[in-house]
Formats: C-alpha cells, sequence, structure tokens
C-alpha cells in the first residue's frame, strides 16, 4: 500500500475494528474454555436457582477395577496469589500443605487452626455417566460423559449400597442391569450448591438390550489416568510454590532434607488432618476466583 492509497483509503478502520472483535472474542472464547473438557458432564441451574437432571453412574471399564476414582487436592490463596494443586497424599505419599497444615493445627491457637481450615485439602471423585435428562441441554442426552462430584453425592451412592434401615434393600448403582438412575436435585442454600434432595430412582436396566449397553460400555472414558504420576508435581515443586504462594520467598529445601514438621500433643493426642472439620469454601466468580468456586459446588 502507498501513501495515498493510505491517505484516502476509507476501509482501513473498518477492517481493524473487524479484526480487533476477532480477536477479543478468540480471547473471550479461550477464557470461557479455560478449565473446561468437553469429557466431563456438569449440571446448570435454571433461573430460579435449582437445578435437576437425571444420570446414571457406569461400572469400571475393562482392565480397571472401580468405577470411580477419588483425588484430593488444595485450593487456596495466600500474598503471593493461589495455590491449587491435586495432593499428593491422594498417592499415600506426603505433601507439603498436609504437612503444614498439621503443624497449624496442633498449635492449639485458634488463628493457626484457622489458616489450617482454608487450606484444608479436598476430597474429589471421578466416574463415569450416563446422561438420561438434561433440562438445560438436552444434547447431553444419551451421551456418556466424565462426572466430577464431591462427599455429598458419595454418600449417597454408599447410602443406596449399604442401606442403614433393614427395609430397605441394597443395590449396586453403577450395575448396568440392576442398578438404578440418580435424580441430581440442586438448591441454593446459604450461597451453596446442596444435593440433600436428590435421590436414586427405582432398579431398572440401563438401556432396553444388551447391544446398546455395550455400545455405551464402549464409549466410557478410563479412570486410571486420575492417579497418574504427571496429574502430581513433586513433593519439591510443591513446596517452593506453596512457600512462594504464602510468603513469596522460595524455598531450598527438597524432599530428602526437609523434617516433618513439628507436631504438638493436645488434650493427651496428636491430632491429625482428618480431625479437622471442613471449613466453607469461596465461590467468587471471575477467572481463577470461578474455577475456585466450581470446587466448593463439587464439594456439597
Amino acid at each position: 500500500m502507498d501513501f495515498e492509497t493510505l491517505k484516502s483509503s476509507s476501509s482501513g478502520f473498518d477492517k481493524l475494528t473487524k479484526a480487533l472483535e476477532k480477536n477479543l472474542n478468540s480471547e473471550d472464547q479461550s477464557n470461557k474454555n479455560k478449565y473446561q473438557d468437553d469429557r466431563f458432564w456438569k449440571p446448570e441451574l435454571d433461573k430460579t436457582g435449582n437445578g435437576y437432571a437425571v444420570i446414571r453412574f457406569l461400572p469400571a471399564i475393562k482392565g480397571e477395577d472401580l468405577p470411580w476414582q477419588r483425588v484430593w487436592s488444595h485450593a487456596f490463596q495466600d500474598r503471593g496469589g493461589w495455590y491449587i494443586e491435586n495432593s499428593l497424599t491422594t498417592l499415600s505419599q506426603k505433601d507439603p500443605v498436609s504437612e503444614e497444615n498439621t503443624r497449624l493445627w496442633n498449635t492449639g491457637v485458634d488463628s493457626d487452626k484457622d489458616i489450617a481450615r482454608k487450606r484444608k485439602r479436598k476430597l474429589s471423585y471421578f466416574s463415569n455417566i450416563l446422561c438420561v435428562s438434561d433440562p438445560k441441554h438436552p444434547e447431553n442426552e444419551g451421551k456418556v460423559f466424565l462426572f466430577k462430584f464431591g462427599k455429598k453425592i458419595f454418600d449417597k451412592i454408599t447410602e443406596a449400597m449399604q442401606p442403614a434401615f433393614e427395609d430397605e434393600k441394597p443395590i449396586n448403582p453403577f450395575d448396568f442391569w440392576k442398578g438404578a438412575n440418580f435424580k441430581l436435585k440442586i438448591r441454593k442454600v446459604d450461597g451453596y450448591w446442596n444435593y440433600d434432595k436428590s435421590e436414586f430412582e427405582a432398579v431398572s436396566a440401563t438401556a432396553d438390550g444388551d447391544d446398546k449397553i455395550k455400545a455405551i460400555w464402549s464409549t466410557q472414558y478410563p479412570l486410571k489416568p486420575f492417579l497418574a504420576p504427571d496429574n502430581f508435581k513433586s513433593y519439591d515443586e510443591l513446596k517452593e510454590k506453596l512457600n512462594r504462594v504464602i510468603s513469596g520467598t522460595r524455598s531450598t529445601k527438597t524432599a530428602d532434607n526437609d523434617e516433618l514438621p513439628p507436631t504438638v500433643k493436645s488434650a493427651g493426642s496428636v491430632k491429625s488432618m482428618s480431625e479437622i472439620p471442613t471449613a466453607p469454601a469461596a465461590s467468587d466468580d471471575d477467572d481463577t476466583l470461578s474455577y475456585f468456586s466450581k470446587l466448593a459446588e463439587d464439594d456439597q
């Protein structure tokens, strides 16, 4: 383009505007997909603040023993930013956050206990599900997804497998033929998602005919990868990040030369992190805060 063309051009601004819009839309979509994995299904609330869907928990795939995997994680914010990492305790290994939380809790100081509560590890479960009914997104119905959920929903599964009352017959919710659909009912209670009204339907087959069931089974996702080493940082990496998030300083200690934090006996016994009560999770709704709020929703 020569100077005269540049000077007389009336479309240059329009082209720049369109390019800018395209770029902004691309960035917006990128941010929306930042924590999105199309393999996962997640319920949504309606305008009244309630959510409803029907799903079916599916059995383990060939080569795997359990129809679920569980992962411990930490998500909290301090001076140096956010700490959002899987916990090595998932793999039965020592984890710097759990160690620090135990030390804080055993000091007996209320302010230390408050910090430990905020940093408490969170338990998440992963399973394959069949989406039976999804009023908010009917296009999901009949498809297999991964589903991440917390202890409250897993308690419902446990209750179905091990009922508390003699007149209730135990069922295997993950069985194709003798399992049951799960009615997921969500309410907002004190600002958090609540699943207390969720329940299993009567026993029924997942689909009509073994061919359809086999087709569902063939599209399920492996769950063992959730425990793969590349999903977890090393102790040294986590320790360095923890120190950076808390104080901004970097640690020079390694797993070999780092000693376990001291414990303080309280009332004649040393308490572990399993005894620390669960603290309410944050539920902000922007970028990383949005990610953390999803963790809080899953924990109800």
